[in-house]
């Protein structure tokens, strides 16, 4: 079974983020090794969706953390049995699967009970009346399973009312303590057999194996009386009776503690911690039983294994990111605060786009991507350089767009148009999604920013959005503790961006671009690149206050 390793990009994830994660999954699954999966840290935006829509590629899983779950670890796959099988039955399945309990179903394959061998034991302790067997709901297949016994005929069902009755007393004092619906243990003796049957009992047991005489298997017939033969002597088929009982009879049906394939290994650990079970059953979310997990399958797990692209700062990573065991980093950022315990494959180039560096890694192996994968690996570093004219983008992403949308057959500025054009629509948006579409934190000698970038073909457009764009970014800056909250809305194709600011340090975010801040704002030309354009000169301001 193939290692699952998953590829991630950032959370809020962009088009590169996601594209990357896509493309490289495709390549690391070629090399036959592992089992990579690309996931996302949030919702693609509308620009991301487009580009999967027009080369008909999947939207990645979400996920929420790399926090190991109970779906992660190598619990038994023991099947689940029915609430009608015996308890003999359900101890052998026991011994067979090396378990002390086994979950019961119904139907439908929904848990609604536990069978223990503590629970099987208990039906030997306990005192029970003589008509356990038939108030159980018993059946007659059961009473042959636990006697490994033989079939002559089979007969109406097992009455309720039935009591087990081993006839060891004078022929013509057995009369006197047979009534109809009976289950009845008897030898060899012809008379004896005949005088039960003409009783109307529900079973017969001839004990002993022995042959049985044609007249006492027409009299049962003729009275629908089920007759069975059992290799066991009248003591042994006596004392193994209670066994047939149905599994449903003896099984606990309340206060069922079970855990869902979802739940992190870490909660379930407290609650095996307070409860004296040696396993539990494994349900998925449709409560159908997937097998059974013990404390044993907790010391043995194993951390799940990442690859990390288009980022490698923890604020942006997935959650639970510290108990994973990271892989690789692919980036084109700034080196950031990612630790591992171990050496790691880390690709950092100053390039525009991670997509350009998973398209060099993919060419240089020998790999030429199909066209579905050229096709969102060319939309990235057209997102990313904002079609080459970022001034992040260098001749190493031209090269590669010119190369993969070759392959993937695609007139790039007619696509990029149609691209921007319905990644920009903020038609519907709130601001709230407008400042978590494409957001990033960042920590500046020990201040927190949060900075968040939109793209738009008409910048007019927001104006009459910006006091509640302002309002938003105020709130968020409070809750979640930024020194500074800053907003650029850039326009692509004009290549310039307004740049909103709010917190006490407004005035000197604008002086780092030798700009006035006005009405909450400033407009930038040529200023397109949040990783390049933005973060360099605000942390130098952050960093040398005095100077300005």
């Amino acid at each position: 079974m193939k290692e699952k390793v998953y590829i991630t990009g950032h959370k809020n994830p962009d088009t590169d983020s996601i594209c990357s994660a896509i493309a490289y999954a495709d390549f690391k699954n070629s090399t036959g090794d592992i089992d990579a999966i690309p996931v996302r840290l949030g919702d693609i935006n509308r620009e991301t969706k487009f580009i999967l829509d027009y080369f008909g590629v999947e939207v990645p899983k979400l996920m929420e953390t790399v926090r190991l779950s109970v779906e992660d670890l190598n619990y038994d796959k023991i099947a689940p049995i029915s609430p009608e099988i015996s308890l003999r039955m359900a101890l052998d399945i026991m011994r067979k699967n090396g378990t002390n309990s086994v979950p019961v179903v119904d139907e439908n394959e929904r848990l609604i009970g536990m069978i223990s061998a503590s629970d099987v034991i208990k039906t030997y302790i306990d005192v029970w009346d003589n008509t356990i067997i038939g108030k159980s709901g018993a059946t007659v297949d059961n009473i042959i399973d636990t006697l490994s016994a033989e079939p002559i005929h089979i007969g109406d069902k097992i009455s309720s009312r039935g009591k087990i009755i081993l006839l060891a007393m004078k022929s013509e004092s057995i009369s006197d303590y047979l009534e109809e619906g009976d289950i009845v243990i008897a030898g060899d003796r012809e008379d004896v057999q005949r005088i039960a049957l003409e009783n109307s009992i529900s079973v017969l047991i001839i004990t002993g194996n022995k042959d049985v005489d044609e007249g006492i298997v027409k009299l049962a017939k003729e009275k629908n009386i089920s007759l069975i033969l059992t290799p066991h002597d009248s003591f042994t088929t006596s004392r193994l009776m209670t066994q047939s009982i149905p599994v449903k009879y003896a099984m606990t049906k309340n206060d069922l503690i079970y855990f869902a394939e979802d739940e992190l290994v870490d909660d379930i650990r407290v609650h095996m911690s307070q409860t004296r079970y040696r396993s539990y059953p494994v349900v998925n979310h449709d409560d159908k039983v997937l097998g059974m997990i013990s404390r044993y399958h907790l010391i043995s797990s194993r951390k799940k294994k990442v690859i990390l692209v288009d980022h490698n700062e923890r604020s942006q990573s997935i959650d639970g990111l510290e108990d994973a065991e990271i892989l690789e980093i692919i980036d084109h950022h700034r080196v950031a605060d990612v630790f591992t315990g171990t050496p790691i494959y880390f690709r950092n180039e100053p390039v525009g786009s991670t997509a350009t560096i998973i398209g060099s890694i993919m060419f240089e192996n020998g790999r030429r991507p199909s066209r579905k994968i050229a096709g969102i690996l060319s939309a990235a570093i057209t997102s990313d350089t904002l079609l080459l004219r970022s001034p992040t983008s260098t001749a190493t992403d031209e090269m590669m767009l010119e190369r993969l949308s070759r392959i993937a057959d695609l007139d790039i500025d007619d696509f990029a148009k149609k691209m921007f054009k319905a990644g920009t629509s903020l038609k519907g948006k709130t601001p709230s999604e407008l400042l978590s579409q494409d957001f990033k934190r960042f920590t500046v000698d020990d201040e927190k920013l949060g900075i968040a970038q939109v793209f738009t073909m008409d910048l007019d457009s927001l104006e009459s959005m910006k006091s509640e764009l302002m309002e938003s970014m105020e709130r968020l800056k409070s809750e979640k503790g930024y020194s500074l909250f800053i907003l650029m809305l850039t326009d692509i194709f004009k290549e310039a961006s307004e740049i909103v600011v709010v917190g006490e340090d407004a005035a000197l975010i604008a002086a780092a671009f030798e700009k006035d801040i006005e009405d909450g704002s400033f407009y930038t030309p040529g200023v397109v690149s949040r990783k390049k354009q933005v973060v360099p000169p605000i942390t130098s301001a952050i960093m040398n206050r005095s100077e300005y």
